[in-house]
């Protein structure tokens, strides 16, 4: 079993560069398996949403290809499922992928006003941290 790193897996989604393109899917081939850790995920939707300016629907139908080849194996895949369906709902991934991950917890504490309106009735619930 293999990792790439996240920027073989950019190289393999925008073929941008065709040689490193081509070397990454000539690795992809021959692995008997690669490994895919929910931070390489993490850091690809950034990637590609802030220096491609690929669209959300775009992210998510990649990220599906990517769950989707034979020879990977993703980390948590239960929760980067729930995950990317919280991403499809508009959800910012950063923000599903701390959702799903937090599936044994009794809510989560933020800030962000966004995701306390999109995930207050999910489980666990989303939270305004509380005024002192």
């Amino acid at each position: 079993m293999v990792t790439l790193d996240t920027n073989v897996w950019v190289r393999y989604l925008t073929n941008d560069d065709e040689l490193q393109a081509g070397r990454a899917m000539k690795l992809l081939e021959q692995a008997d398996s690669v490994f895919l850790p929910k931070t390489v995920l993490l850091e690809l939707e950034w990637v590609l949403r802030a220096a491609y300016g690929v669209k959300p629907t775009d992210i998510h139908r990649s990220l599906q290809h990517i769950l989707g080849l034979p020879m990977v194996i993703a980390e948590s895949v239960g929760q980067v499922t729930v995950a990317l369906d919280f991403f499809a709902d508009g959800f910012d991934f950063a923000d599903a992928l701390h959702l799903a991950s937090s599936d044994t917890t009794e809510a989560i504490f933020t800030f962000d006003e966004r995701f306390i309106r999109k995930g207050r009735k999910l489980t666990p619930p989303v939270k305004a941290v509380p005024a002192t």
